[in-house]
């Protein structure tokens, strides 16, 4: 890997930051308390080419990698975005890798061009209340009837989909029990939600309030066929082209936020005084503020070698999963110090660190717990038995 700063990314960084500078602390308090869709920051990015970042140029993307993906969802979390921001956007990332991939040129030739536009917003449904990680268990049941298929299921975890015009929907076309392999038998759809046929009910949560995540009873869908992505069957082995990519970027953006909860400690840890004397001076302040930014650095260095392997078609499981547990840890270490060094204050809404907190907690949980990144490490990397 080269250590030299790449000019191209710093411009990247930088015309990041000047779209995201509109949008401060503020902003983003206001849409989470009011939980409102960030609907002109969206806009803002759309303007400017950045949804698209990933896309290829063909369908007028910017042609880049996960590596510039990665840079520009961490500018957004840095600047106080945190996962409000991101999450606003990451879909159109790393969930339109499976239709670039395998979606018929006919589909991607309609759909691509106008999510790069802004002009239409996608969720991501493959999670189910009794599935949970174990994703073979799904039961969403896709039926072929002539020309369509009939889906009839539920969802759970679903992000925008109050906003969602498509859903990239993982389905079941043959039974669990009737496959030679659990993973065998699902069906990826990238499927109009019609909400004659999907009701949408959103779960209330702690935070990432902007960003409605939302359960997804599903009665009678009509799919028309050229909608599926790929070979019926095949859409588990599909899902993956999404997954690497996926823990990637949410590494990248739990850095930013942890960023912006250092930057926002040591502003105070400098102004506050008590004693006569700036409470940065004290050690109990100052050392925690140095490990939060040392935790940082390193699960920085992880989540760039990941995305360079990605980029550059080597396998990155191991370092995705590694990144996106290094970072969710050093993002939420660094959140929960800002806390502490804002004492009472850091528990007021005033001072946005409790917002990162917040935020911050998801990081570890979503998209796949810690746990699970220990189960793969465990058993990939380390060829111990396999342990559920």
């Amino acid at each position: 890997m080269d250590f030299e700063t790449n000019p191209d990314h710093e411009a990247l960084r930088q015309g990041v930051r000047d779209v995201v500078a509109k949008f401060d602390d503020e902003y983003w308090s206001a849409c989470d308390h009011d939980h409102r869709f960030p609907d002109d920051f969206y806009r803002a990015l759309a303007d400017g080419g950045w949804l698209g970042i990933a896309i290829p140029e063909e369908y007028g993307g910017g042609g880049q990698g996960i590596t510039e993906a990665s840079l520009l969802l961490q500018t957004i979390a840095e600047s106080g975005a945190a996962m409000n921001g991101c999450s606003a956007i990451h879909l159109t990332i790393f969930g339109m890798n499976p239709v670039v991939k395998h979606g018929a040129p006919e589909l991607r030739d309609e759909l691509l061009p106008k999510v790069v536009s802004g002009e239409i917003h996608v969720s991501f449904g493959v999670t189910e209340p009794d599935a949970g990680t174990d994703t073979s268990r799904i039961t969403t049941r896709a039926r072929r009837d002539g020309d369509d298929y009939v889906v009839n299921g539920r969802k759970v975890w679903i992000s925008k989909a109050q906003q969602a015009d498509y859903l990239l929907l993982l389905t079941r076309t043959t039974p669990r029990e009737e496959c030679a392999r659990p993973t065998e038998g699902m069906t990826l759809f990238l499927t109009p939600m019609d909400r004659s046929a999907i009701e949408v009910r959103e779960i209330p949560k702690m935070g990432r309030n902007a960003v409605n995540s939302n359960a997804l009873f599903i009665d009678d869908l009509r799919i028309p066929a050229r909608y599926r992505l790929g070979e019926e069957g095949k859409g588990f082995k599909y899902l993956l082209d999404g997954l690497n990519p996926e823990r990637i970027l949410i590494a990248h953006e739990a850095i930013g936020l942890g960023r912006a909860a250092v930057r926002r400690a040591v502003e105070y840890a400098n102004q506050r005084v008590v004693f006569d004397r700036p409470i940065g001076k004290n050690q109990g302040i100052a050392f925690p503020l140095a490990e939060a930014t040392m935790r940082l650095d390193a699960a920085e260095l992880m989540a760039r070698k990941a995305a360079w392997l990605y980029d550059n078609g080597r396998p990155c499981g191991r370092e995705s999963n590694s990144a996106k547990y290094l970072a969710s840890d050093a993002g939420f270490f660094a959140a929960d110090r800002a806390v502490q060094t804002h004492g009472g204050f850091g528990y007021a809404n005033e001072y946005h660190v409790e917002r990162y907190f917040r935020e911050a907690r998801l990081m570890k949980i979503a998209p796949i717990s810690q746990e699970m990144v220990l189960n793969y490490i465990s058993e990939h990397v380390l060829g111990l038995p396999r342990s559920y």
